[in-house]
């Protein structure tokens, strides 16, 4: 049994799967992120661990950086 998805409370932000960031980032944001897309940003460089997971802050400072990047031009 995993209890991460069973008790949202023992998430752990250095190691979320793609499911995982996508239900904590729809929670955050208010409107729905889905897996595909949180997997479209690992496709595009998105760091990732080496067991498939993401760290959150990691992912967020990648995010951050790209969409600075994207303002710019």
């Amino acid at each position: 049994m995993d209890t991460d998805r069973e008790n949202p409370q023992t998430l752990n932000p250095a190691a979320l799967t793609v499911a995982d960031v996508a239900r904590l980032l729809t929670a955050a944001g208010g409107h729905h992120i889905p897996p595909e897309a949180v997997q479209a940003a690992i496709d595009a460089g998105a760091p990732v661990l080496a067991d498939g997971r993401l760290n959150l802050v990691e992912l967020m400072a990648w995010l951050e950086k790209e969409l600075g990047s994207s303002r710019e031009h």
